[in-house]
């Protein structure tokens, strides 16, 4: 027999135990519970993210809107991210009529539908055990609740990477090489999707679905090459079509690519939301030209915002700390003694390939996002959010079937305690905030590290009551701030999970929420929101940024353009572009001092050139307060 007869018959050899009875209805139950906790009073942060929530906004009133994820119904710029997620939104909106509910609603679906992929991925390696820990994991860790419940897209990328997994590991399960490559070519169709979503970020999983399949798929290497390149194939196409037809499409009939420098799709890729946010000076003016995006620099909560110091330590900082990383030390525990063992062995069985591809994901994802020198934010955690919750319901089953042995139950003790142990120092950075909970997970996670040391294997009835505390204690830091993220009320362009201090970051005046430094809107006004409600122009009004803009859309319902993107800093439009529309009548109103631009004084390119020839040529008025400019009434 050949090496490579070794390596078949011990991936194809289904080895793993039949599923007990309860595991059906535990399964059901998890599903249950996640809709729960991702359903239960959606809406109550109303808008969420009034960026993107525009965007959705505007693709219920105009297909063209809704295909190139605009932030108008006019069409003058689009968002800075592909609109996979604008179109989930915008149908939901048009199908069910738009609302705070219907815009949040496919977020919440995904963030189920994310969990049950998740189970089924990691059962088909590991059991069915596995995969109810790691979808109970993914459900309760915090920044998975706060973006499951949010407008950003983060929902469906997540959902999209765990598809992806799901049918690689189909792939390497697979009896022949055809149906090993057809899986391959779903799992490329899945991230090209995902780069639809959120562009390079779709890619940081590619090394551990690849590593995986070429060392475990149960094929010879040039049928397990042949698969990789279907795969990447597909995923090339499936992203591609979208690029091409943004960029056959002529641009004076669509709207302008926001966050690039030439109107291109592909730019805004590999720029500014590629090798720039890695390499950092994604420049863009004042607060740095997307949603939430700005100087990372500087002590206190912008600082934080923008996630911290880069380096080794980052994802457990402050900034990041509380998002995922509650149960990251118990999954690198889990991944070193998975796969040390058996390291040098000829057999590559199902848990050892899944192993590889979730430490994959997550060591090459946790780097990038430790790293990075440009724009990253907490929520951005998300991401790892799937990869911990795998290896540690992979980790945890294993071990629980090996409990014979010392070695096995020495690391399900070590699993815990470094669990309780962080999970006591996260808590502990809001001491105020139910200290209970802290001292319990602590006290609780080493008692019962010492039971299950020395008597994991002798239980006997106790077994139950033993794996229900565990489960108490192992999670119920992450539980807390969970349940906190879905009673709570979140808005602006970013936001963190947890509880914060009155007044502090991520709270009343913080940058997670209303009011936030740098990042002012509108107060109400009625005889403002009227005015542009009566007006039947393409735009009703023009602003410099669209903070205040999004705001004002969504409250009307009136086309209103963003000048120069989020923070008034893209080329689009030029000022003989706007001389233009204001000629023909296209644009009513010119609204000043809208806060995102940042005071004239600070502000560079065409939006400045704009607001100076606004400001010259046009009776300026106050309504409600805020200062107008009608573009039908030149200065005499």
């Amino acid at each position: 027999m050949t090496a490579e007869d070794v390596r078949t018959d011990a991936v194809t050899d289904d080895s793993r135990p039949p599923d007990a009875r309860w595991t059906r209805p535990a399964f059901w139950a998890l599903l249950v519970g996640a809709g729960v906790l991702y359903l239960w009073g959606l809406g109550s942060s109303g808008w969420a993210n009034s960026y993107y929530a525009a965007a959705a906004q505007a693709g219920t009133q105009d297909w063209k809107a809704w295909l190139f994820g605009s932030l108008d119904s006019g069409n003058a710029i689009t968002v800075d991210k592909p609109p996979a997620a604008m179109w989930v939104m915008g149908l939901s909106g048009r199908l069910f009529g738009f609302s705070e509910f219907a815009m949040l609603l496919p977020q919440a679906l995904m963030g189920v539908g994310a969990v049950a992929v998740l189970y089924f991925t990691v059962r088909r390696t590991s059991g069915a055990s596995a995969g109810l820990i790691a979808g109970v994991v993914l459900a309760l860790t915090p920044v998975a609740t706060l973006m499951f419940r949010y407008n950003n897209p983060d929902a469906l990328l997540v959902l999209l990477l765990v598809v992806a997994a799901y049918c690689t590991v189909r792939a390497i399960d697979a009896s022949t090489a055809r149906r090993m490559t057809m899986w391959m070519a779903l799992t490329g169709c899945a991230i090209g999707f995902a780069f639809l979503t959120k562009m390079l970020q779709a890619f940081l999983i590619v090394p551990g679905l690849a590593l995986a399949v070429l060392v475990a798929a149960p094929f010879g290497m040039w049928k397990r090459l042949g698969a990789l390149l279907i795969g990447g194939v597909t995923m090339i196409v499936s992203a591609g079509w979208y690029i091409a037809l943004v960029s056959l499409w002529p641009a004076d009939s669509r709207p302008y690519i926001a966050g690039s420098t030439d109107n291109s799709l592909l730019q805004l890729a590999f720029g500014y939301n590629g090798i720039q946010r890695i390499a950092g000076n994604e420049g863009g003016g004042p607060g740095g030209g997307g949603p939430g995006h700005g100087p990372r620099g500087g002590a206190g909560g912008m600082n934080l915002f923008f996630g911290g110091d880069p380096g080794i330590g980052r994802l457990f900082g402050a900034s990041m700390g509380a998002e995922a990383s509650w149960l990251l030390p118990a999954a690198l525990i889990g991944l070193v003694v998975g796969l040390l063992p058996t390291w040098r062995a000829v057999r590559i069985d199902r848990v050892r390939a899944g192993l590889m591809l979730w430490g994959g994901w997550l060591l090459v994802t946790g780097a990038v996002f430790s790293f990075m020198e440009g724009t990253v934010h907490p929520y951005y955690n998300v991401a790892l959010a799937p990869a911990v919750a795998a290896l540690v319901g992979i980790a945890v089953a294993q071990l629980v079937r090996r409990r014979d042995s010392l070695m096995a139950r020495v690391a399900l003790a070590a699993m815990l305690v470094a669990t309780g142990v962080w999970s006591f120092v996260l808590l502990n950075r809001t001491p105020e905030w139910w200290p209970a909970i802290r001292w319990g997970v602590l006290i609780g996670s080493i008692l019962l590290a010492v039971l299950l040391s020395v008597r994991a294997h002798r239980l006997g009835k106790a077994t139950v009551a033993v794996v229900i505390a565990t489960a108490v204690v192992g999670l119920g830091g992450p539980a807390a701030f969970s349940i906190y993220n879905a009673a709570s009320a979140h808005e602006g362009p970013g936001t963190m999970s947890g509880p914060q201090k009155p007044g502090g970051f991520g709270g009343p005046g913080g940058p997670g929420g209303k009011g936030a430094p740098g990042m002012p809107g509108r107060t109400d006004s009625p005889e403002l929101e009227a005015m542009l409600k009566s007006a039947d122009n393409r735009w009703a009004a023009a602003s410099i940024g669209s903070m205040s803009v999004s705001d004002l859309e969504l409250k009307t319902g009136s086309s209103l353009m963003a000048i120069g993107g989020f923070t008034g800093s893209d080329p689009s439009p030029t000022l003989a572009q706007f001389q233009q529309y204001v000629a023909d009548g296209q644009v009513r109103y010119f609204l000043a001092d809208s806060g995102r631009g940042g005071p004239p004084g600070q502000r560079a390119g065409s939006a400045a050139d704009i607001t100076a020839w606004v400001e010259k040529t046009f009776v300026k008025t106050d309504v409600g307060g805020s200062s107008v400019y009608d573009l039908q009434s030149p200065r005499s």
